[in-house]
């Protein structure tokens, strides 16, 4: 059980593909990502949320199936809508090939930009978006300051700052 706050958040992580070879150490780091994440934020009070960690197969249907795009994809997030005494937040589905392939040509640590796609699905969970440019830049912004607590390095220092682009808008879900 993870604590944020004066909260509780209750975090369950399934392993629903043999790709994730060290799943202990992968669900370590989300549930350090997800825990400074809902620190920051100070959204959750009772709740729970549950992560797949899965791999392209799986995710593409997901996507397929869910948001009209047959491609894999590396992480969605899907907010539960409901009440009660400790809410569920949603789920979120990672895909190991897609985070290992990104991880690689970004040449950053498969560890860092698996708990980057975890806080990221994590805010989609509690509201923020990026459809649009100042939605994007308020979240990457988000993800900037979480992830420093991490320490973990800027994921979006060495992309090219445009005005009307996001790299949110075609990188994550």
């Amino acid at each position: 059980m993870m604590r944020a706050q004066n909260s509780v958040l209750k975090i369950d992580i399934m392993v629903d593909s043999k790709r994730w070879k060290d799943a202990a150490k992968s669900k370590t780091v989300v549930r350090r990502a997800i825990g400074q994440a809902a620190s920051a934020t100070r959204s959750t009070k009772r709740a729970e949320l549950a992560i797949v960690l899965t791999d392209d197969s799986a995710i593409r249907e997901l996507n397929r199936d869910w948001r009209g795009i047959d491609k894999a994809t590396n992480v969605l997030s899907f907010p539960a809508k409901n009440g009660g005494p400790q809410p569920h937040l949603g789920d979120i589905v990672l895909a190991f090939e897609t985070i290992e392939r990104e991880a690689e040509s970004e040449q950053k640590p498969f560890a860092h930009h698996l708990a980057h796609l975890a806080v990221h699905g994590f805010l989609h969970l509690v509201g923020y978006d990026h459809e649009r440019d100042k939605d994007a830049r308020q979240m990457e912004q988000a993800e900037r300051d979480i992830l420093r607590r991490l320490k973990i390095p800027d994921p979006y220092r060495d992309e090219p700052a445009t005005k009307n682009a996001s790299p949110r808008r075609s990188k994550k879900s």
